[in-house]
């Protein structure tokens, strides 16, 4: 029996061994070695299982393959370094990262006679039969080492930044040398190759950081260090409540070299962070919310997108307010269009027609061109470029123009009793909100660019062609519809534009049984209920627009842009309808309703839907702030909402918020006097420059959601009058004086609640709401400041009180200061 038992413990063991060796892996999870090469889907993970290194495609792209080294811990793939980032690989499977015959990492192409390495460490000073080895390490660093002793480092990617810069990374400059290390931008959100803007240490010799263009235009600087901060960094010397906070920062100078570097405060804390050289030009300081499923800005510079040097390059204007924030001048095309469509827009724009070129001769004065000459168009509103050349000789704005005739590289001139003359490609124009001043620019184009009498016969006769072509077109067109009619009334199933659903207003019927049970209305228009005859009966909500003044092709493309906006926090559009006079659109239904019904009692006192509770009306509170920072800061084509308020809140079967009317105004056109007329008459939401006439921008929607914001605090309108029929009661002001004066702040929460609420919650939203109705609107937040500040991870100061809660705390200036508007 003990010689079977060892005879089965010897099996044992042997079948262990063999499974073991079987199941054992290629390679050592974070290590690449001579004869443990990584190619295709395979990826080296760090120790702790941060970083991970491989083969990865950018968005959106299909082509190109690149290694690199990403987050590996997160849910959105992020990549922090690019080893090929000029030199993209078309097939993983046929590429292969491994140790040389010389101990470089390298990257080559199997299929690849030449066996040329795509990339390398390119170390020519290890030594002959050295055994070397590539890890990648927790701190997201691929590190060239010795195999016997791999704390020696023969070479490391943070030597080599991409366009990020990781904690425990030096970015510096070697004082002996004068080589400086430099974090370059992608080219575009799908092309991690090197763009025009870089960040490195002043080669100088001072220890302020610099914004390059072209590694020739400074167009920031982050000032020098003082012991503690860097002077145009203020953020530095954060509150224990701030991100900054979480950081430790320190600069180094020395006889070697000189660099600074940032590290987590605690190590073992799930703090994800990155510093990152954006596409735009600008350098950004984000964190991982894992709860928001997304990066959280909370630190960039330049503050303003269009003070990046020639973001937007040749003959095109930057305006801060749209995203793009690009456009080509009138008569210029985007020089290299797929570039620009993935936010590469410095290659910039190209003429549609050549300039005539007459140097020295066949002056021509005034705005419009005599025969062939080229002329000038106005563009005002503009920040002039400051490499202007100005001509001391011209005492006129026709003498001005004959200047800049009188040269063939005179692109451009301005007159403002001086001339001044810009040539060649002109870089950096800046479009000014309405109301901020701003010059006139004079653009020179060709001729033709301009209506003359020959043309305007041409056209003529084409125009007439047309028509005749289009009204044969139409009888058929005509002709098949009538016979369709007789088909299925309801046609929703024809998709366009991607996912939308086109309705008839026939269809529209139908599907709200003639509009017979009504939702709730608006400025906008009425909303009825309806349900798509799908298997599932799926209940939507129709609205019919009123004061829709578009024709049917623009109100098509405007929905289309509007339907690929999709947001957890946003209403869905679903589908439209576009039958003659009629402009209706289909969304998803929301069960709850709006927010009003929740939040505000009956005449009776009593609550028009369930009380809802402070943990409810918090996250709420957030989810319009999410959805508000969507339009403002993440759409391509920025969309300013205009209509803000508890009635265009709508909440889902578990009271998730969702932001509708959205886009409005882009749908109802540019002269939607009705509509704001309406929309003045919604008393307590409106910004001071909406009743001023001034230049309306995203801050507008900004002190809107303030307004809501302390409505939500105290579920009632912030305009109400008193139980003693007496004066107005302004509850806005009576909370930003609780604010000042320290008192409890538990009082001015809805009293429905019981006191049961979340203290600090209370007061972050109220300061938050503060900050947004300030009168000076470059005061207020922007809306993704709002989410980090609710969010807990930025802290705010207490406020100032705005003059305007000042004057409407007071019942007789608030009388008087609402008795001067419009009426409905």
């Amino acid at each position: 029996m003990a010689r079977r038992r060892g005879r089965c413990s010897a099996a044992a063991l042997w079948l262990l061994g063999f499974m073991l060796l079987r199941g054992a892996p290629s390679r050592a999870a974070d290590t690449v070695a001579v004869g443990r090469p990584l190619s295709g889907r395979q990826t080296l993970v760090s120790k702790r299982g941060k970083f991970a290194l491989g083969f990865f495609q950018p968005d959106n792209s299909r082509q190109n393959w690149y290694i690199g080294i990403w987050y590996n811990q997160i849910s959105k793939h992020t990549p922090v370094w690019v080893a090929n980032r000029n030199a993209p690989t078309s097939d993983p499977a046929s590429s292969q990262l491994s140790i040389s015959d010389d101990g470089n990492v390298v990257l080559v192409d199997k299929h690849d006679a030449n066996k040329a390495p795509i990339w390398s460490t390119n170390l020519t000073n290890i030594a002959s039969g050295s055994n070397t080895v590539g890890i990648i390490l927790d701190t997201g660093n691929l590190v060239l080492a010795d195999a016997s002793n791999t704390s020696v480092v023969l070479w490391q990617s943070f030597d080599h930044f991409g366009d990020t810069w990781l904690p425990g990374g030096k970015l510096g400059r070697n004082n002996r040398t004068g080589e400086v290390t430099r974090l370059f931008a992608w080219k575009s959100f799908d092309d991690p190759a090197t763009s025009v803007f870089s960040l490195e240490l002043d080669p100088d010799g001072t220890s302020q950081y610099l914004l390059n263009w072209n590694g020739t235009r400074e167009y920031w600087t982050s000032g020098t260090w003082n012991g503690h901060m860097f002077a145009a960094v203020p953020e530095m010397m954060a509150s224990n409540a701030s991100p900054m906070s979480l950081y430790t920062f320190d600069y180094v100078e020395g006889k070697e070299g000189s660099y600074f570097v940032y590290d987590v405060k605690d190590d073992d804390a799930a703090v994800v962070t990155r510093f990152v050289v954006d596409v735009t030009g600008q350098i950004k300081f984000l964190t991982w919310v894992e709860s928001v499923g997304d990066w959280i800005l909370f630190w960039s510079q330049p503050k303003a997108q269009c003070d990046v040097y020639a973001l937007c390059g040749a003959f095109s204007a930057c305006t801060e307010k749209s995203l793009p924030s690009c456009s080509c001048l009138r008569g210029f095309r985007e020089r290299r269009l797929s570039a620009w469509m993935q936010g590469d827009h410095t290659a910039g724009c190209a003429r549609d027609a050549e300039l005539r070129q007459q140097c020295g001769g066949g002056v021509v004065h005034g705005a419009m061109p005599k025969g062939n000459n080229d002329g000038f168009y106005a563009m005002p509103g503009v920040k002039l470029p400051s490499d202007g050349q100005g001509v001391a000789a011209a005492a006129s704005g026709g003498e001005c123009e004959a200047a800049c005739l009188a040269k063939c590289a005179c692109t451009a001139y301005a007159y403002n009793g001086s001339c001044w003359l810009w040539h060649g490609g002109l870089i950096n124009l800046q479009v000014q909100d309405t109301g901020s001043g701003g010059g006139t620019i004079m653009i020179r184009l060709a001729a033709s660019e301009f209506s003359t009498t020959g043309h305007a016969k041409k056209l003529t006769i084409i125009l007439v062609v047309v028509a005749a072509a289009v009204a044969v077109f139409s009888v058929l067109v005509l002709a098949l519809v009538l016979r369709s009619r007789n088909r299925s009334r309801v046609r929703a199933a024809r998709r366009v534009e991607g996912s939308l659903m086109a309705f008839t207003y026939r269809d529209m019927q139908s599907v709200t049984s003639n509009f017979s049970e009504k939702l709730g209305g608006g400025a906008f228009g009425s909303v009825f209920k309806g349900s798509l005859p799908d298997a599932t009966a799926t209940p939507v909500a129709v609205k019919k627009l009123e004061g829709v003044r578009q024709g049917e092709k623009q109100f098509r493309a405007e929905v289309s842009t509007i339907g690929t906006i999709q947001h957890v926090n946003l209403i869905r559009l679903l589908g439209f309808c576009s039958d003659r006079a009629h402009r209706l659109l289909v969304y998803e239904h929301m069960p709850n309703g709006s927010l009003d019904k929740h939040l505000f009692r009956s005449n009776d006192g009593h609550g028009i839907g369930s009380i809802l509770s402070w943990k409810t009306r918090y996250r709420i509170a957030l989810d319009i702030a999410r959805g508000m920072e969507y339009l403002h800061e993440k759409c391509r084509d920025r969309i300013i909402h205009c209509d803000v308020k508890p009635e265009n809140i709508l909440l889902d079967g578990a009271f998730a918020a969702k932001v509708s009317d959205f886009g409005m105004a882009k749908l109802v056109g540019r002269g939607f006097s009705r509509v704001l007329t309406t929309m003045r008459g919604t008393v307590g939401y409106l910004a001071p420059e909406w009743i001023t006439g001034a230049a309306v921008t995203a801050k507008a929607d900004v002190f809107s959601y303030g307004m809501v914001l302390f409505e939500i605090v105290s579920g009632r309108r912030n305009v109400e009058q008193r139980e003693d029929g007496g004066a107005v009661d302004f509850f806005p002001s009576m909370a930003v004086s609780r604010l000042h004066g320290g008192g409890e702040m538990k009082s001015v929460v809805d009293g429905r609640l019981g006191g049961e609420v979340d203290v600090d919650q209370v007061e972050r939203a109220c300061k938050v709401a503060c900050w947004c109705v300030q009168d000076d609107e470059g005061a207020r937040p922007s809306m993704g400041m709002v989410v980090q500040v609710l969010e807990g991870l930025v802290d705010v100061s207490v406020p100032p009180i705005p003059r305007s809660l000042r004057v409407l705390g007071d019942p007789p200036s608030y009388v008087k200061f609402f008795s001067g508007l419009p009426s409905i």
